[in-house]
């Protein structure tokens, strides 16, 4: 069996001080108090049936509510986090204000065994960081994206 699989588009932009990213906080009761860890690519899963650069594409859309921004798609690799799932991504120079973004959504069963269902944000808020700021906070084997970049800003 093979495990799941999520790919993504990690959107970043020149400043003076530097490249930034955009990163979402995983929205949802887990990640409400938690900063460290808790910041993402906007991805998703995808099936075998969907190439990883269409669903990264596809997830971007269903995640921040905006098209995908066109440009040169930099490979950024995979990295597989600690919870098994094999993430993909590619970063696309792309400027986007967070104030546009009109998150997906989730449901689940919350609080656990209630029998009550909820709705939550995909993403409930999405930022803009430095790499060094974005290492911070990013999940942990995603961190391995910021570093490809880098190089690939150099």
């Amino acid at each position: 069996m093979t495990g799941k699989r999520s790919a993504g588009l990690l959107l970043y932009r020149r400043t003076d001080d530097g490249p930034e990213v955009l990163l979402g906080h995983m929205g949802g009761p887990f990640f409400a108090r938690r900063d460290a860890g808790a910041w993402t690519v906007p991805k998703g899963e995808y099936e075998p049936d969907e190439t990883a650069w269409d669903a990264a594409r596809r997830e971007f859309q269903e995640e921040l509510g905006l098209p995908p921004p066109d440009g040169e798609a930099v490979p950024l690799g995979e990295v597989t986090q600690k919870n098994g799932k094999v993430v993909t991504a590619w970063a696309i120079e792309a400027d986007l204000d967070p104030a546009t973004v009109v998150p997906g959504t989730f449901e689940m069963e919350w609080p656990p065994k209630s029998g009550r269902h909820q709705e939550f944000p995909e993403l409930d808020r999405v930022e803009w960081f430095g790499l060094d700021g974005a290492g911070e906070l990013i999940v942990p084997a995603q961190a391995a994206f910021l570093e490809r970049l880098a190089e690939h800003s150099d």
